[in-house]
């Protein structure tokens, strides 16, 4: 599959403060990235380099062909951004705000309000072209923002945090868009999140801390490499059963009336269930999770 962005070593400082050090990545074309990381991680200014915003300090980036900081304008015609904050009018309706925006891309009027129309329709918000933008609600006011990023047509769609603040219904209209996106207009996405659910819907991840890369794979591999299986028990007895496993040197931990036992895989639970059936009221067997894995990584949790 054909690089679409590529970056070699690149660093940023602001004053004594290394915000990225040395950072390496390659997202492929037609690609959903996900890069995550904790709060102060380096994501917001890797990103705004990315996107032309902010010049790195030392290092690399190619996108599309192009090299930031000698191609920039021609970089800018590649790419669309989704900010989290919105930069459109809440008093101008969804169409009123989106043929403005697209002026700065200097087509023909009647290329504008086509390429308009083009993106109201992937982005299924024909209905509400006519709304106010500041009356929609939230899940409506993301596929607005992402429909202004589309009228140029660019081939790489940068997504900061596009859900946060969204309930999970809404979140997953947004991401039916973005999939519909990736996989009819082949188009790349890079996305930043703070949910690591939706990292696991990507075809690659990267863990930002500290301002370096401190893993990467599919959200399979990051699961297998830094997350187990749980084996979550409801004993009869809690006490008697703690002593039991303590006895037979089966490492767990407690959380309220349940034990867990790390496990490899989920075939491991069989001989434990076996072993210890007479002493169990309940169970389940759960997979490790990209939260899991992203807590091994960083020793942190995700946050908004």
């Amino acid at each position: 599959m054909e690089t679409i962005i590529e970056v070699k070593q690149l660093k940023k400082k602001y004053g004594h403060i290394v915000a990225v050090d040395g950072l390496d990545l390659t997202v492929k074309k037609g690609s959903l990235l996900a890069f995550v990381g904790p709060n102060g991680a380096g994501k917001s200014t890797t990103i705004h380099m990315l996107t032309t915003f902010l010049a790195p300090d030392q290092g690399e980036i190619t996108i599309a062909g192009y090299h930031i900081g000698k191609d920039d304008d021609k970089i800018k015609a590649h790419i669309g951004i989704v900010f989290q904050d919105s930069v459109l009018d809440a008093l101008l309706t969804v169409k009123e705000n989106l043929m403005i925006r697209g002026g700065v891309y200097h087509m023909k009027r009647d290329e504008l309000k086509q390429a308009v129309a083009e993106a109201m329709k992937v982005t299924d918000i024909s209905d509400i072209s006519h709304r106010r933008y500041g009356t929609l609600s939230g899940g409506q006011r993301r596929r607005v923002d992402i429909a202004r990023a589309l009228i140029h047509h660019p081939h790489i769609l940068f997504l900061d945090e596009p859900t946060t603040g969204l309930d999970p219904q809404t979140r997953l209209l947004v991401w039916d868009t973005i999939h519909r996106l990736q996989k009819e207009q082949g188009m790349t996405v890079f996305l930043t999140t703070h949910y690591m659910e939706e990292a696991s819907k990507a075809d690659y991840v990267y863990v930002i801390d500290n301002g370096k890369i401190v893993a990467k794979g599919t959200p399979n591999e990051l699961k297998d490499q830094y997350s187990s299986d749980t084996l979550q028990i409801k004993p009869f007895d809690k006490k008697v059963f703690h002593q039991l496993l303590e006895q037979d040197q089966v490492t767990f931990y407690k959380e309220a009336d349940t034990v867990i036992i790390p496990i490899s895989q989920g075939w491991d639970a069989e001989p434990l269930l076996a072993k210890y059936r007479p002493y169990i009221a309940s169970f389940q067997v759960l997979n490790g999770t990209m939260d899991d894995a992203f807590v091994k990584i960083t020793g942190k949790e995700l946050r908004a």
